[in-house]
């Protein structure tokens, strides 16, 4: 089944969050741009208008008597009556000469009066009676007393200016343009090749949550998005191994309850139909049940571990405990089993008995555990050879087998739930996930080397504990919850049980 996906909000969002913002900036520095040409464009041909009509200033150096002639002498050599026009008005504001020698251009004279009312040169962009737009500057003459002789005016059209200014900001505008496109193009581009792996992605991982382990997304990218794939096909990889070894660990739990439930129900019948008529039969029966039974027992008690473990509620409640006793204990349960079964279990007993911090009954059962699996995994003519080092403020367990030895390719993963090496042999896979994690709750290390063919061999590592001097050390019993009994009243109990002997006698 295909699975769609829409991202169009992430479209959206690069549009109003980025894409606007962009576009907004854009436009306006090229506004800026614009605006800025413009009015550099505005004063320089204003400045170069002023250099065309200098000229005429030198007018401020003549009198109310020659002033006309004077102007009308200038405005006949002017040499830049292409360029612009230049009037010469008489302290009336009427014409005496113009440049062009017709009447002016523009009725408006707005420049002229704002120069009369400041006494300075005015400028101002005006209109001619064809609906052209020029510039126009007007600056007041006076005579050397001060007094006002009339005024030079000089009129340029600013169409050119205009459109240079035109121009320009049609340059902007395609650069802006030039820029957005490139950059919604480039934008789109990205959110599309990120948009269009998400799909994939976000696709592939339904189909994997649907139970489909074998999907896998095929996107090459040398990127975070490219590490987001491998990371899910890896995840599906290790889902697909996880539910693999889930469906072999139900198969081989369900075996191996069906297998002594088989013989308690199959031997409890016998037993059922020998009674009063074969009480050996009987009595074998019932051991092979209660054995059986045990077995379940066991197998259960693992689970149950493993359930803890798994929740996080494995706990573990330690006490000072003879280390070296347990380990012989351990290594004692199977010594008759081993025995029947051609192998040579060997315990090499250290000079001093060691104690640890640590929980009795768990510890037994990670022993117990490796030490099963060694005999389990040994055949018959083969040796498992457990001993037991002091190792500065540790104490170094190791059990070594001869026996089938363990994959390179499983090695490091044989501590992992529901992992066998092998499935030929009993067992549910879990001893050695709840072993470590044991292991772990005590601060020590269990390691596990091997070579198929060769053997292998278990270590665990443990911190001792260094007991107070005035303290005794404790014994299983005690650590068990049995406390021993004062020596006096041994000696008492001793004492009397002897009296009544005598009397007997």
């Amino acid at each position: 089944m295909q699975l769609e996906i829409k991202f169009k909000s992430i479209a959206l969002k690069w549009f109003f969050n980025i894409f606007l913002v962009v576009a907004l900036i854009v436009c306006a520095a090229a506004i800026a741009f614009s605006v800025v040409f413009n009015s550099i464009n505005t004063e320089r041909m204003e400045v170069l208008a002023s250099d065309y009509a200098y000229e005429f200033s030198a007018l401020s150096g003549t009198d109310k008597r020659n002033f006309s002639d004077s102007a009308i002498s200038i405005a006949a050599g002017f040499q830049y009556k292409n360029n612009i026009e230049v009037q010469v008005l008489n302290s009336r504001g009427e014409l005496i000469v113009s440049t062009t020698g017709f009447q002016s251009v523009t009725d408006s004279m707005d420049d002229y009066y704002k120069a009369k009312e400041t006494k300075q040169t005015a400028v101002e962009k005006l209109r001619t009676n064809d609906g052209e737009h020029v510039m126009a500057s007007s600056t007041i003459i006076y005579d050397s007393n001060g007094n006002e002789l009339g005024a030079y005016r000089w009129i340029t059209s600013m169409e050119k200016a205009n459109k240079v200014t035109m121009w320009f900001a049609s340059v902007m505008a395609l650069v802006a343009v030039g820029i957005l496109g490139f950059f919604g193009f480039s934008g789109l581009y990205f959110i599309k090749s990120i948009v269009q792996p998400i799909r994939d992605v976000s696709n592939i991982a339904r189909k994997i949550a649907m139970g489909d382990f074998d999907s896998r997304i095929n996107i090459n990218k040398n990127d975070e998005i490219g590490e987001l794939c491998d990371t899910i096909n890896y995840m599906a990889s290790e889902l697909g191994q996880t539910e693999k070894l889930k469906n072999d660990f139900i198969s081989s739990v369900s075996h191996e309850l069906r297998t002594p439930l088989t013989a308690i129900k199959g031997w409890g019948e016998t037993a059922k139909m020998s009674l009063g008529t074969d009480e050996e039969l009987v009595s074998r029966g019932i051991d092979v049940v209660l054995s059986e039974a045990d077995r379940l027992s066991g197998l259960v008690e693992d689970l149950l571990d493993f359930s803890r473990m798994e929740s996080g509620k494995m706990t573990v409640e330690t006490k000072p405990i003879n280390v070296t006793m347990l380990l012989s204990e351990s290594v004692d349960m199977y010594m008759e089993l081993s025995r029947n079964q051609g192998i040579d279990l060997t315990f090499t007993k250290p000079n001093e008995e060691l104690e640890i911090m640590g929980d009795l009954n768990r510890l037994k059962q990670v022993f117990i555990n490796i030490i099963d699996n060694a005999v389990k995994y040994t055949q018959s003519g083969g040796q498992v050879l457990v001993s037991q080092v002091k190792e500065e403020a540790c104490v170094r367990i190791s059990v070594a087998d001869t026996g089938l030895g363990i994959p390179s390719q499983d090695i490091d993963r044989i501590k992992e739930k529901f992992y066998k090496a092998s499935n030929s042999v009993r067992g549910s896979g879990i001893g050695l996930a709840v072993a470590d994690e044991i292991i772990k709750q005590h601060d020590g290390l269990l390691f596990i080397e091997s070579k198929e063919g060769v053997g292998t061999t278990v270590t665990i590592v443990l911190p001792l504990y260094e007991r107070p001097k005035e303290d005794e050390m404790i014994t299983l019993d005690e650590a068990a919850g049995i406390e021993a009994k004062p020596e006096t009243e041994q000696k008492d109990e001793d004492k009397s049980k002897e009296q009544q002997d005598n009397e007997q006698m």
